[in-house]
């Protein structure tokens, strides 16, 4: 296949962001040698606000808005994306072109003083910017105060060495991706905190017309990765998944069949419903929908109507 001669992938300015982007990059750079690919950098809403949690000013749509009114103007040929940072519905015209082999999808515990979760002591200070963490922390650590921290991840580090927080939960694969992972005092269990849906993965978005990037992308999808994404995405999809909508799901191919794992909960923690199902690795979407049926039958639907209540 003939490769064009430039490409383009928006990316956010993050520093994160930027060695997302560069890892794709060099990615297809590998693959078509008589490619130039190249990155334009921007900011986006989600960056520039940073008063009020992300819930409350329009979710994660926000980080990715700019990047594609790039791609429709023809600016950029791709964006690059952490898929927990994907709205569960794509807009239309857009399109995942390629989901890459995932880092690990682990939450991470960060502090300067303290080895776990339980050695905190009553009243410590942990910061999230995640609803899905905050509902988690206050269902099983009640005794802890839960403080919105949001930025880039240089930030939420500096705010966390300043003092402002006895201890924060971030991403694990954003800290070994930038070379943090000494930072991290322990990688938190899917017991202990289920992940996002699509933590760790990266994707690759693109207008659906270009048949030409479809073609060139595909070749960085990694299938089981973007099985188990798929499942994530689809039991979130069907109970509305969104920031305001305190969920969690992760998914493993182990023995060969597809193991998906999910909760849903009030932003308090109070009210929780968990579950988990087994099923073919060649449906994915299926399985998220069943086991997205199990939650609301357990009491998720409950749940939701309390949240969309408010």
């Amino acid at each position: 296949m003939n490769a064009s001669s430039n490409l383009v992938i928006a990316s956010r300015e993050s520093r994160l962001a930027l060695w997302q982007a560069n890892h794709v990059r060099d990615r297809l750079a590998a693959i078509y040698p008589d490619c130039a690919v190249s990155i334009l950098g921007m900011t986006t809403r989600g960056d520039q606000i940073l008063d009020r949690p992300l819930a409350q000013i329009g979710g994660k749509g926000l980080f990715i808005k700019e990047l594609e009114v790039a791609m429709q103007e023809r600016r950029a040929d791709l964006a690059v994306h952490s898929m927990k940072d994907v709205p569960m519905d794509m807009p239309s015209g857009f399109v995942l072109a390629a989901i890459l082999a995932r880092e690990n999808p682990s939450d991470a515990l960060v502090s300067n003083r303290f080895d776990s979760l339980e050695s905190l002591p009553s009243g410590a200070v942990v910061g999230t910017s995640s609803l899905r963490r905050e509902a988690l922390l206050r269902h099983r650590y009640p005794h802890l105060e839960i403080r919105s921290l949001r930025g880039n991840l240089d930030t939420r580090l500096r705010k966390l060495d300043e003092g402002q927080y006895d201890a924060i939960i971030l991403a694990a694969a954003g800290l070994m991706r930038l070379g943090l992972a000494q930072r991290i005092r322990t990688l938190l269990t899917p017991e202990q905190s289920l992940p996002a849906p699509g933590q760790g993965a990266l994707g690759i978005e693109v207008l659906a017309n270009r048949a030409d990037m479809l073609a060139k992308v595909v070749a960085l999808e990694d299938i089981d990765t973007a099985i188990c994404v798929r499942a994530e995405r689809a039991l979130s999809r069907a109970l509305g998944g969104s920031c305001q909508l305190p969920l969690g799901a992760y998914a493993q191919i182990e023995r060969g069949q597809l193991w998906l794992r999910g909760f849903l909960a009030t932003a308090d923690g109070r009210k929780m419903v968990q579950g988990e199902l087994r099923g073919d690795r060649g449906a994915p979407e299926a399985l998220g929908l069943a086991l997205a049926g199990e939650l609301r039958a357990q009491g998720g639907d409950s749940i939701l109507a309390s949240l969309a209540a408010k």
